[in-house]
């Protein structure tokens, strides 16, 4: 198998083949990250090609430092924060990008009144969430929502695993303290 500095290193000549390789590799858990992000899954098709189209123009650009994954992952994010900036700029959504209510609300049997307690607490948490520290929602969204292992984050981040380790505790362990009392100030 051939290691992904080879892959970007060739990708830098302008290897067609590497660049086939490594978006075979990464192109479905960069999907997932930038939907996760987004909270559209409609657009992160779009934005996958925007980041695969940056990670081939930039190839040259990566320095060695960290890891390739972590690279790639970084240069999502970014695609996905700017989509984010200018959606902001757009007063108005499309209904297919609002938040998706479908794995809170699989209960045939609840009634109106649990459908609406239960997005309510859906639209706490996911403001829980916004209000942590980027470096730590974006671990909590790489366990939960992209299902990743700490180890399989820790490669993608450039970090240690002991440090994604830490970032879990400290976004879980502040979720179950704020779930109760969301008024008080993430630090």
């Amino acid at each position: 198998m051939t290691d992904d500095r080879e892959l970007l290193a060739r990708m830098a000549g302008h290897d067609e083949a590497a660049f086939e390789l490594l978006c075979a590799r990464y192109g479905e858990p960069l999907r997932r990250h930038l939907a996760r992000i987004t909270r559209a899954s409609d657009s992160a098709d779009d934005l996958l090609q925007d980041t695969l189209l940056r990670i081939w123009t930039h190839a040259a650009q990566w320095d060695g430092r960290g890891t390739p994954a972590g690279w790639l992952f970084r240069i999502a994010t970014s695609v996905a924060l700017n989509a984010l900036r200018g959606e902001r700029r757009r007063p108005q959504r499309v209904a297919s990008e609002l938040p998706r209510y479908d794995d809170w609300m699989t209960d045939q049997r609840m009634g109106p009144e649990e459908l609406a307690e239960r997005a309510e607490e859906y639209d706490r948490l996911h403001s829980l969430v916004a209000r942590l520290p980027e470096e730590k929602r974006e671990v909590l969204r790489m366990v939960h929502g992209d299902e990743l292992s700490l180890a399989e984050i820790a490669r993608v981040l450039g970090v240690p695993p002991g440090t994604v380790r830490s970032r879990l505790h400290y976004a879980t362990r502040r979720l179950a303290r704020e779930w109760g009392d969301d008024t008080s100030p993430i630090d």
